[in-house]
């Protein structure tokens, strides 16, 4: 697999087959190969996670794609025109090229994405995280993390070879909760943080912070093609 990073929570993945673009919000694509399909995952309907230019983008390159959707999102207009699937929490879903799609339950809006690929396991977190709000009511950031808890602990003792998580520095003291209880319960080669808001050097904080996971840990920003 080569991953490369386009901005925010946008991450392109290129396997054998096809290409799976995860969230796309903006940035520069690189070059394609039009022998391959594209699946576009969009976790949900936020705008930071779901913009329709990318299927602009998509036909001026003249690519083949299709898109794998959570069903909060709402574009009648564009979508009617591209071959798409809508997809629930909690569900099992098969696509062309051999791909397997489960779904996680977000705890902000729609879904997490497990891909199954003959290269390797991939998970996309989108806004499943553990949002702890600082000055926010205790009982809703307690319940945020008990949905982020068991949403993780249906992974739990799964091998996965790449995932991209959140850490958000909006989140303050609280900035790496989500992060951490994913390294600690589950299994997986290589983590790329997402959804950083622009701030980088986010990422070297946490290695900082929490050396014992470096190993593990990419620097998303360098992400430009790079093998898993």
């Amino acid at each position: 697999m080569k991953i490369t990073y386009l901005d925010h929570s946008g991450i392109l993945v290129e396997i054998k087959d096809c290409y799976c673009i995860f969230d796309y919000y903006k940035g520069e694509l690189p070059s394609l190969d039009k022998e391959k399909e594209v699946i576009v995952f969009c976790s949900h309907s936020h705008n930071d996670h779901y913009n329709p230019l990318i299927f602009d983008l998509l036909n001026q390159r003249g690519m083949r794609y299709q898109a794998v959707l959570a069903n909060d999102i709402s574009d009648e207009n564009r979508l009617s025109k591209i071959k798409h699937s809508f997809v629930k929490p909690d569900e099992c879903y098969q696509f062309d090229g051999g791909l397997q799609v489960e779904t996680l339950l977000s705890n902000d809006s729609g879904v997490a994405f497990i891909v199954s690929t003959d290269e390797g396991m991939i998970y996309h977190g989108g806004d499943l995280n553990d949002w702890y709000w600082e000055g926010e009511p205790e009982e809703e950031n307690l319940e945020l993390r008990t949905i982020y808890h068991t949403e993780i602990g249906k992974i739990k003792g799964r091998h996965f070879d790449v995932a991209f998580v959140p850490l958000d520095p909006r989140l303050e003291a609280h900035y790496a909760d989500g992060l951490l209880y994913f390294l600690e319960n589950v299994d997986c080669d290589a983590v790329f943080p997402i959804h950083y808001w622009g701030e980088p050097s986010v990422i070297q904080r946490f290695i900082t912070e929490y050396p014992q996971y470096q190993h593990r840990i990419k620097n998303t920003e360098t992400a430009k093609g790079e093998m898993i």
